[in-house]
């Protein structure tokens, strides 16, 4: 018998704030957290100077030197964000509960921090070892952001890295899902994270992905536009706390949302160019795993990037399963594309506007593109809606599709 899984923690750091009410201020300003980035004018053949930086955010005294010698910013958000997500939901002092094996972690970003990348490749270029000590790999590694959480909070239960681009975040949401749903974990921390680096922005750059109105950070991106020009990238961490409902119950946990239903699959056929196809077999693997159908869904947070093809792509998913009723937005109008972090970030706000019966507009989104499948986009101003369930999609480099159904808890 599958059990029931929920949400009893959240928290984050995000380009508009990192808290909810900092957020939900921001969301409802119809300002993104977008900025020219002066110091990439360094870099020769880098076309964009646009980027979303998180907002600064503070540590608590458990970061002590030692406990930080193996973090780049990537693991740092990262440990950050589980720590104020462990204690919204009552279980930062349960040391005991943390090391007893029956908690995991699932978390992800692209990769690790880009400088200490940098160091080995300056062994390549300089034939020197100069820049590389003992921790260097722990801070470059893709799987930087669980191993350090694992050691900072003494886990001992399963670890599952989800390093896949965009879909790091709910790849590891999803992940969590599944290891409480079989009985092998009873709580899950699960998430994703992605530092801001131009060396990240130039693989999009490469491929003319990118938003290079640079003198205009305000007006990108925009997702679903007739006159978008591309992505801007983001930074930042999110973590959710799932745990099994009767666990929670029992415990007395305050449960924000249940997620009911996860599917994932792969384009297999191309690298980089989104698929329809696969995209709609993965949001409806979503719909079977929670046993409904399209029509029970009443919210879909988009992929939304802002670029060409992912954006046609995506609504012409959308549209096959969901018809041109349904409401969609996009929160990366606000914070850009944060890459590993997307999927968590965009899953933690759905579920607090899902809460809060107000649901954010696609910033920018004036004329949608006609090539784009006719959807019920949420333009201007946010939309009051009662919804009982909302998905959040995403989409990856390498083909990679993921789909989460939320129900609001009652």
């Amino acid at each position: 018998m599958n059990r029931r899984v929920v949400v009893t923690g959240m928290a984050g750091i995000s380009p508009i704030g990192n808290d909810w009410d900092a957020i939900q201020d921001k969301l409802k300003s119809y300002q993104n957290a977008v900025v020219t980035m002066p110091e990439w004018d360094e870099y020769n053949g880098l076309h964009t100077r646009l980027a979303a930086p998180a907002v600064e955010f503070e540590l608590s005294d458990r970061f002590t030197r030692k406990s930080m010698r193996g973090m780049g910013r990537v693991a740092l958000m990262a440990t950050r964000a589980t720590e104020l997500a462990l204690l919204d939901a009552g279980l930062l002092d349960e040391d005991r509960l943390l090391k007893s094996g029956k908690i995991g972690v699932a978390y992800g970003s692209s990769t690790g921090t880009p400088r200490a990348i940098g160091a080995f490749t300056t062994m390549f270029t300089e034939k020197t070892t100069k820049n590389i000590n003992a921790t260097t790999y722990i801070k470059m590694m893709p799987h930087t952001a669980p191993v350090n959480i694992g050691v900072f909070f003494g886990v001992t239960g399963r670890i599952i890295p989800t390093s896949s681009a965009c879909t790091s975040g709910s790849q590891g949401i999803g992940y969590a899902y599944e290891a409480i749903r079989s009985g092998r974990q009873i709580i899950m921390i699960a998430g994703g994270a992605e530092e801001l680096c131009a060396t990240e922005v130039a693989v999009f750059d490469t491929l003319y992905a990118t938003s290079i109105r640079n003198d205009d950070p305000q007006a990108t991106p925009s997702p679903f536009d007739a006159h978008r020009d591309g992505l801007v990238i983001g930074e930042g961490a999110a973590t959710l706390i799932l745990e099994d409902l009767e666990h929670a119950r029992a415990r007395g946990a305050t449960i924000y949302a249940e997620l009911a239903g996860f599917g994932t699959n792969s384009d297999g056929c191309h690298v980089t160019n989104p698929n329809t196809e696969t995209m709609k077999i993965a949001l409806t693997l979503a719909l079977e795993d929670a046993s409904l159908s399209s029509s029970a869904i009443q919210y879909i947070n988009a992929h939304g990037t802002g670029t060409h093809q992912g954006d046609i792509a995506e609504s012409h998913a959308t549209a096959q399963i969901f018809g041109n009723k349904i409401s969609i937005s996009s929160l990366k109008s606000y914070m850009g594309h944060t890459l590993g972090a997307c999927g968590a970030l965009e899953a933690w706000i759905s579920i607090q506007m899902m809460n809060n019966n107000w649901f954010a507009p696609t910033l920018n989104l004036k004329q949608p593109d006609p090539l784009c499948a006719e959807l019920n986009y949420i333009m201007d101003t946010g939309k009051i809606s009662d919804c009982e369930y909302i998905m959040s999609n995403n989409f990856a480099f390498g083909g990679i599709n993921t789909s989460l159904v939320f129900k609001k808890y009652k």
